[in-house]
């Protein structure tokens, strides 16, 4: 009976530390359930096209792992990671979350995602030039009036999606307040696109020019 017992005694005790050291490792660190917000990275994207449909910025993934690893310092750098080299043309294309590369700590997995799907619509990049309307916050003071107002550069090159583009008439400026201004006066402003997805192809800041003179009549 002594020399069954004795009999690869080693082999016994190794596997008998190694089940303890995984019931302390499992009890110690339970694998626990979480919901992350992650933000959705694209990457690959075609050269002449452009993503026209609202972006998807992020997407809620619920994870399971162990308790240690779902702490924000842990979780800090989990990311979807979309790979569109796939999209070869105009259209509509859908992506499942699943398929894309989830960037999470060793032993965290993804168990869904909400949404589960991304989809976007891409079209052909647009190249377009259009003015620049001049806004004004407030009126001269009293007794005069606008005699002039001219925009340097008058017109403004914008970049975007083609159906966007197309729809877009002019850039406007910030507000020009003339409410002291008398004489000739100088403005260096910035100009706003009304279309998120639409963008200037350089600098949107332009020069006014404006001229206020005393109104016909009003001379002391």
């Amino acid at each position: 009976m002594i020399q069954w017992a004795a009999r690869n005694i080693g082999w016994k005790l190794s596997a008998l530390a190694l089940s303890t050291l995984v019931w302390i490792a499992m009890t110690a660190d339970p694998p626990v359930a979480a919901t992350i917000s992650a933000p959705v990275q694209y990457k690959n994207i075609p050269r002449e096209l452009e993503m026209s449909s609202d972006v998807v910025d992020k997407v809620q993934l619920e994870v399971r792992g162990p308790s240690g690893k779902l702490t924000p310092a842990g979780l800090s750098d989990a990311a979807v990671m979309l790979d569109l080299s796939s999209v070869l043309g105009p259209g509509e294309r859908t992506f499942p979350v699943r398929e894309a590369r989830i960037q999470l700590p060793p032993g965290v997995t993804m168990q869904q995602s909400i949404p589960n799907q991304i989809r976007l619509l891409f079209e052909q990049r647009m190249v377009r030039d259009v003015p620049v309307n001049v806004r004004i916050a407030g009126p001269p003071p009293a007794g005069y009036e606008i005699v002039s107002r001219r925009v340097v550069p008058p017109r403004l090159r914008i970049i975007g999606p083609e159906s966007r583009v197309r729809d877009l008439s002019h850039v406007e400026t910030d507000p020009l307040d003339l409410g002291s201004v008398v004489g000739i006066t100088q403005f260096s402003v910035q100009t706003y696109i009304s279309d998120p997805r639409v963008r200037f192809e350089s600098s949107g800041r332009v020069t006014v020019h404006v001229e206020v003179r005393k109104t016909a009549g009003s001379e002391n």
